[in-house]
């Protein structure tokens, strides 16, 4: 999971809050305050060591962080899918929208010869065909990693395989929680270890992004047939709180990402059907589809 930050997203469903998500950004300082683990039992009689409580909080907070990047990371794949099949399947009728509004405004132009109107159908006319900016240009092909799924699959002359669903099956996100929380690279020990579960990652976000069931069913299998790192001893007290510093810094990151996904374009309508935004983009369409004929009936009136 490459993006840090965090913000409880609003558009899952309840059994997702219930089971991926601390619900606000005080979680992991409560549960480092509140541990659930029980103390280890030592010499009778004897105090536990700071060091062992302070262990015990890391834990808790990193787990609570886990379920955190599970929860942000999904919803960051819905918004997404979103976005690409609300493009895919809507553009065209975006597209035919704009057309038939620069149409009108041109008939009405020409039957009046009002300078007013010819303006507004040189603007509406702009509209249908812009100058492409920069970010237009490079729309879908770059990405912070470089180049996208799509581009590098194009360039390589491989399929490009586009999400089916803006929300993947019940099946794949289930597979997706068990990878995460097993092969999380804050679980890592060592610096070898984070890179081989972070490049593990990468190819389980990817599968879960398109939502194939059948590779991460494969990835399962691979984890489990990899290397099984052994736990580190606990730290001393001063690493220990080196960590939980980090750990309290990651959650701020993750505050702000989840914060910007609701509050974006995509994010406000999935909020709309956070139960099913498949059947959103149906209903945007149907929409699109009413506003289309209404246009054509209008220019059809203008033109007789």
């Amino acid at each position: 999971m490459s993006h840090e930050a965090a913000g409880v997203p609003t558009t899952r469903n309840d059994e997702d809050r219930r089971d991926d998500v601390p619900q606000d950004s005080d979680d992991v300082q409560q549960n480092e305050a509140e541990p659930d683990t029980p103390e280890p039992a030592g010499p009778e009689g004897a105090e536990p060591r700071p060091e062992d409580r302070l262990a015990r909080a890391v834990q808790v907070a990193e787990q609570a962080l886990i379920e955190f990047e599970i929860a942000v990371e999904t919803f960051r794949v819905e918004v997404e899918n979103f976005s690409r099949l609300h493009h895919q399947k809507l553009g065209p009728m975006y597209a035919r929208l704009d057309e038939l509004d620069a149409l009108i405004a041109e008939a009405r132009a020409a039957k009046t010869g009002d300078p007013e109107d010819e303006r507004k159908a040189r603007e509406a006319r702009a509209v249908v065909m812009p100058m492409p900016g920069v970010d237009e240009l490079f729309h879908d092909w770059m990405d912070t990693d470089g180049l996208s799924p799509e581009a590098a699959a194009m360039l390589t002359e491989q399929p490009v395989r586009p999400p089916k669903r803006v929300r993947p099956s019940e099946e794949a996100r289930r597979l997706y929680r068990e990878l995460a929380r097993k092969a999380h690279p804050d679980l890592a020990q060592d610096e070898v270890e984070r890179q081989r579960r972070d490049e593990f990652i990468a190819r389980v976000n990817a599968a879960y992004g398109r939502g194939d069931v059948e590779l991460l069913k494969e990835l399962v299998a691979e984890w489990e047939a990899g290397p099984v790192q052994p736990p580190a001893p606990l730290s001393e007290s001063e690493e220990l709180y080196a960590r939980l510093e980090w750990l309290s810094r990651r959650k701020e990151l993750l505050t702000v990402l989840a914060k910007e996904l609701e509050d974006g374009a995509i994010g406000s309508m999935l909020r709309m059907a956070p139960d099913d935004p498949d059947q959103l983009l149906e209903d945007i369409a149907e929409q699109l589809l009413g506003e289309v004929s209404r246009r054509e009936a209008e220019l059809a009136e203008m033109t007789r």
